[in-house]
């Protein structure tokens, strides 16, 4: 049988399955998508947004945006629900245990979402951009959660 020569690892096919879902965010600020994975299948997706039945951002314009809220600062003020919260969310909507379980996110997850994540169980992030919330970094590391930055070099590119 031929080797297949640009197979994407599971690492990028994962990230590149989470960017795709980040597409269905109504976010006028910016657009976040998160997949939670056990045992190299995908559990659940989220993506942020306003919840369902709400009125989104893209119809009604972004709170934070009118009140000139800094990015990472005051999540309260703000009609969407973050694309991990989503995820986490959803698996329990549909009965799905998400212990054990490693999220993949477009951006490292806000404060607020990692203590989401550390009492969902979740063992693993692996996150492709940055976000300006240090304690988050700090409160995974605390709780044992191993944080992964995925590099962005693309399949057939030099490492």
């Amino acid at each position: 049988m031929p080797k297949v020569e640009n197979r994407p690892s599971w690492k990028d096919y994962f990230m590149d399955i989470t960017a795709l879902v980040a597409q269905r965010s109504t976010c006028t600020r910016r657009a976040v998508g998160a997949i939670i994975v056990k045992d190299k299948r995908i559990l659940s997706t989220g993506y942020n947004g306003a919840p369902s039945g709400i009125r989104h951002c893209t119809d009604v314009g972004c709170l934070r945006e009118s009140l000139n809220v800094p990015s990472g600062e005051r999540h309260e003020l703000c009609r969407g629900i973050h694309a991990e919260q989503n995820a986490i969310i959803q698996a329990a909507y549909h009965g799905v245990s998400v212990k054990g379980a490693t999220l993949f996110c477009t951006n490292l997850p806000c404060s607020i979402c990692t203590k989401m994540i550390i009492n969902a169980g979740i063992k693993k992030i692996c996150y492709q951009d940055g976000y300006a919330d240090s304690l988050s970094e700090e409160m995974f590391q605390e709780a044992g959660i191993e944080v992964m930055k995925h590099n962005n070099i693309k399949r057939g590119e030099a490492s």
